[in-house]
């Protein structure tokens, strides 16, 4: 009898799933560990639980797409271990999480399967010197962990909390305990370097004096601040970059950086699982270029200097704020790249303040998602579910400049009437401020309903939002739309979002104008190919009949499925079903021909065999690069039989009214067009009545990493155990049984008969 996984009376299912995170992360020996459950039925993973990383470091990927591109989304799809083991390999498998992720680490992801549903993934990382391959020890002390999380989940009288944020959890003591031995903190202020110690989140939580003179600034001041954040010459992103990079790899760092006015330090990075000890060094001015730079160390020795005297100005000793820009001070440092070093901005040109490596590696993040975006409702859906929830934000206006109004084309957050109120309004640009960011082409910001009111007083307040952040869409140098940005309370936009928000702009911008052109192009197709199938299957006595065409999920060249019903005399009825090789007009247009010639050949009185024969040959005679499979059964309703003739497609299903599906054993002659004098053999079988009859092309059963003949044999079965009396939702069932998410990448049709009973 297993253990009982259920949470101990004083945890709840939260608490016990946040522990069981960190003690999976013990038992692997893991640096990091994240928790990610399903989100039903938006197809989402959530990331619910995280342990040995700052929080803001997973805001890209606190919610993503169960089909994302991603180790813990393959992990579920594909229901196995997924194990990359260093930056090149993260780089090459998965581009998109190596560019926002650009450490050394291992990592591995690991589904977690109850006993009736998939829960979500786990996501392990361990630090740069980890082996690039994981043993078999360790992959079982991985699966075997994800396994006991799923009983705690199954064994949970109620579901986790899926909350806006994910639940930190420390993975063993809650940090370092207080450095209170007054000998220890004697010793390291008498040495001449500088000794500091940050948590995870990179705030300082112990300093010895000597680095507080070398920082140039009182302890107490310091203490529980970020050294990027506290001390201006070090408001660097590279600086900031080199933290994230100890706390993701777990390795050491070491950079160097001039504190104005010439005072060179030294910073080396020390991680572990609860912090970073950081060593400050004073060194002289370097005397040349060939010195260190970040992550090296500089030559020369110390000798002994500890940098400028506290009482010197200049040097933003204790107690005194070192010299900003707008008083005329040093200011804000530029970076040399020669000798990767900090070089004080040139006199007159104030550098920008640099967002946070965070929002940068979100806006990388989003970058490489919007590229893969296809039509607007993908745009839509993308922003809703990654880009709100990274602003803080709660609603989305997707809309278009068309004849001087504002069309909308996609929103998320807003109740259909409010959407309808807003729709078409003129754009005006002392009506909303949408009019006067089209006109001016900049963003902007209103952190408050008092704010718009006050400089939109006609704008229509209907939507109930408190906060709003007008975008617009610029493509070539010309304002297509406005994206708006909604809060439901008041919200202060700071210069770091300010900073993110008006690039990203431009990106949804360039992804939106390719899905609106996508969307043209695709109804296009569309309707041409809905004239090339029949538009509506003949009613036949003794027969109930239903069909469906799907494009593939993904392109907007028109396929070349295509599926027939022909009335042939009295009892007599042809069901042709065929694919044509490739996605082009061309296909479309040889598909279009193949018909016409099994039409005609089959209203002639020609028998299946002859029908293909003869069909083969006009193809031969087009001198067509293309292939085409094709099925031709005829049905002889009063003697319940069916004759049946293939040129390379997959055979058909049948399932009597009572018994077990089956495909039926065909000998199929070659795909037509490939030998003029090729022979279509015929094969017979009974169709008793209430039989059902399934016709469908390759993309039902041909799926990624799925054996066809398997895939056949689920479908089968699937058809076997199915109610058959409803067949359009029978189709419906057949599709989604082949492909649960969608996505399929070929198109597929589908051709079901039933006889009567």
């Amino acid at each position: 009898m297993r253990p009982s996984a259920r949470p101990r009376g004083d945890l709840s299912v939260d608490d016990a799933l946040g522990a069981a995170l960190a003690d999976m992360v013990r038992r692997t020996g893991a640096a990091i560990g994240g928790a990610y459950l399903i989100e039903e039925p938006a197809a989402l993973l959530r990331l619910v639980a995280l342990c040995g990383l700052p929080l803001d470091f997973s805001a890209p990927w606190q919610r993503l797409a169960l089909t994302a591109p991603v180790p813990v989304a393959d992990a579920i799809e594909e229901d196995r271990l997924v194990w990359v083991g260093g930056q090149d390999e993260m780089a090459r498998r998965y581009p998109r999480a190596a560019a926002v992720l650009p450490y050394p680490f291992a990592l591995a992801a690991v589904p977690v399967r109850g006993v009736r549903r998939r829960w979500g993934g786990v996501v392990l990382m361990w630090p740069a010197d980890h082996p690039d391959r994981a043993t078999v020890r360790e992959r079982q002390h991985i699966t075997a962990s994800a396994r006991r999380l799923a009983r705690l989940l199954d064994d949970s009288p109620v579901p986790p909390t899926l909350f806006e944020e994910p639940r930190v959890v420390p993975v063993g003591s809650p940090g370092h305990p207080a450095q209170t031995a007054l000998a220890a903190v004697d010793y390291l202020d008498r040495l001449p370097d500088g000794a500091l110690a940050l948590d995870l989140e990179g705030r300082i939580t112990f300093m010895s004096g000597t680095a507080a003179r070398l920082l140039g600034r009182d302890a107490q001041r310091l203490l529980g601040t970020r050294p990027w954040q506290s001390l201006p010459w070090l408001d660097d992103l590279r600086y900031e970059e080199r933290y994230r990079m100890a706390v993701v790899s777990r390795t050491p760092v070491s950079f160097s950086v001039r504190r104005p006015p010439d005072q060179w330090l030294t910073f080396q990075l020390h991680p572990d699982d609860s912090g970073i000890s950081v060593r400050i060094i004073a060194e002289p001015e370097p005397s040349g270029p060939a010195s260190g730079g970040p992550g090296q160390e500089p030559s020369g020795p110390a000798s002994g200097s500890t940098g400028p005297e506290p009482s010197d100005p200049a040097s933003g000793g204790p107690g005194q704020e070192p010299s900003d820009p707008a008083s005329g001070g040093p200011g804000p440092e530029s970076s040399d790249p020669a000798s990767g070093r900090a070089e004080p901005a040139r006199a007159g040109r104030a550098a920008p303040a640099p967002a946070a490596p965070g929002r940068l590696y979100q806006l990388v993040h989003q970058a490489a998602a919007l590229t893969e975006t296809v039509t607007t409702a993908d745009l839509v859906a993308l922003i809703a579910d990654q880009i709100l929830p990274a602003f803080g934000a709660q609603g989305l206006v997707l809309s278009t400049a068309e004849a001087g109004r504002l069309r909308i084309t996609g929103t998320h957050g807003y109740p259909a009437d409010v959407v309808d109120r807003l729709d078409a309004l003129p754009i005006d640009t002392g009506l909303t401020p949408a009019g006067q960011v089209l006109a001016s082409g900049t963003p902007a910001f209103f952190g408050s309903a008092a704010e718009l009111a006050h400089s939109y007083p006609r704008a229509p307040l209907t939507s109930g939002k408190q906060a709003w952040a007008f975008l617009p869409l610029i493509v070539s140098g010309r304002v297509v739309g406005c994206c708006v940005l909604s809060y439901d309370r008041p919200h202060a936009f700071t210069a770091d979002e300010r900073a993110v928000l008006t690039p990203l702009a431009r990106l949804l911008a360039q992804a939106l104008d390719r899905a609106r052109l996508y969307d043209t192009q695709h109804r296009l197709v569309h309707q041409l190919q809905q004239a090339l199938l029949p538009r509506a299957l003949p009613a036949l006595p003794g027969l109930e009949v239903a069909a469906r065409y799907l494009p593939a999920a993904h392109g907007i060249e028109v396929g070349g499925d295509f599926y027939d019903l022909l009335r042939l005399d009295g009892t007599g009825v042809a069901a042709v079903i065929g694919d044509v090789e490739g996605h082009s007009m061309a296909a479309a247009a040889l598909m279009g021909q193949v018909r016409t010639a099994i039409h005609a050949h089959a209203t002639a009185g020609a028998a299946p065999d002859q029908v293909l024969a003869r069909t083969n040959r006009l193809l031969s005679d087009l001198d067509s690069d293309l292939l085409v499979t094709c099925l031709y059964a005829h049905l002889d309703l009063a003697r319940h039989e069916v004759v049946l003739a293939g040129a390379g497609h997959v055979p058909p299903l049948l399932r009597p009214a009572a018994g077990a599906a089956r495909p039926l054993r065909l000998d199929p002659g070659p795909p037509l067009g490939v030998d003029t004098g090729a022979r279509y053999p015929l094969t017979r079988e009974v169709l008793p009545p209430g039989a059902v009859l399934a016709l469908y092309t390759d993309g039902l059963v041909e799926r990624p990493r799925t054996d066809v003949q398997q895939a056949t044999a689920d479908l089968a079965d699937h058809l076997t155990h199915a109610d058959v009396h409803d067949l359009e939702r029978l189709i419906d069932s057949l599709v989604h049984r082949a492909w649960p998410a969608g996505g399929h990448t070929d198109d597929l049709a589908v051709l079901l008969l039933r006889t009567a009973g």
